[in-house]
């Protein structure tokens, strides 16, 4: 075994060293902030014990926000550099946005039905909520899509890298409007608490559940983002080969 082979293995071993230690910080911070929200902090005057969701709801929004940044981010160095490795991280990153924004979505039904009393509303935020969460589903079904057209392999060619990495930038034109939703319509849905400097401040023993619920949330969506490049980088590897060109076949 060369000099170089046992370094790269050493470095592997460091790398899965690394995300371990982060998966169980990222339990510790969860198990804190469940501790937190759900018996430290006190139940809502107007909400509640309803306002308890927010220490799931508000996380998951957040940090699929953070997911869609990835997507964003990793795309475009792509269209820069031609790296197939952004476009890993663009896809992982897509999947935990996809997902968490489903979670938002849940999370903030069930919350209307205990607050507002109906599931959903035809409100600016939920609706645009719904469209981000339509967009980057169809960025990851335009990705198979593609892969399954041209043999292609999705995270390792370039045929679906180029057209993923267009629609992973166009389709975050969507987060801000999500965000902003709340400011420029009418809506109800509560707008910023936290950073609100004209708001009553919120009570330090939520501030600090939901600030433990975002740290948690963010640090094992970063977890999850680097364990899908990796084992992509290793499926992949399995097969270094390019995917063939799909040859038309002639009847007659």
């Amino acid at each position: 075994m060369g000099a170089r082979t046992v370094d790269l293995v050493a470095d592997t071993a460091r790398a899965a060293a690394g995300r371990r230690t982060m998966a169980w910080l990222a339990g510790g911070l969860a198990a804190a902030a469940t501790v937190a929200g759900g018996w430290l902090a006190p139940p809502d005057e107007v909400q509640g014990q309803a306002q308890r969701l927010m220490y799931l709801h508000v996380p998951a929004a957040w940090v699929a926000y953070a997911a869609f940044a990835v997507v964003l981010a990793a795309s475009g160095a792509y269209l820069v550099s031609g790296d197939l490795r952004w476009d890993r991280f663009a896809r992982a990153g897509a999947e935990i946005g996809v997902s968490l924004t489903a979670v938002a979505i849940a999370t903030g039904s069930l919350w209307g039905h205990l607050v507002w009393g109906t599931w959903w509303a035809w409100d600016p935020r939920l609706v645009s909520t719904a469209l981000l969460l339509l967009a980057y589903t169809g960025y990851l079904a335009l990705r198979r899509a593609v892969g399954e057209r041209t043999d292609a392999r999705d995270g390792g060619d370039h045929r679906v890298a180029r057209r993923a990495a267009v629609v992973g930038v166009a389709g975050f034109i969507l987060v801000p409007v999500v965000h902003f939703s709340v400011v420029w319509w009418r809506s109800l849905h509560q707008q910023a608490t936290v950073l609100a400097p004209d708001r009553p401040p919120i009570d330090p023993r939520m501030g600090g559940a939901l600030l433990l619920a975002v740290a948690a949330a963010t640090l094992a969506a970063f977890c999850v983002l680097l364990h899908r490049v990796v084992r992509l980088e290793r499926r992949l590897a399995l097969d270094p080969s390019p995917a063939p060109e799909r040859v038309p076949v002639r009847v007659g």
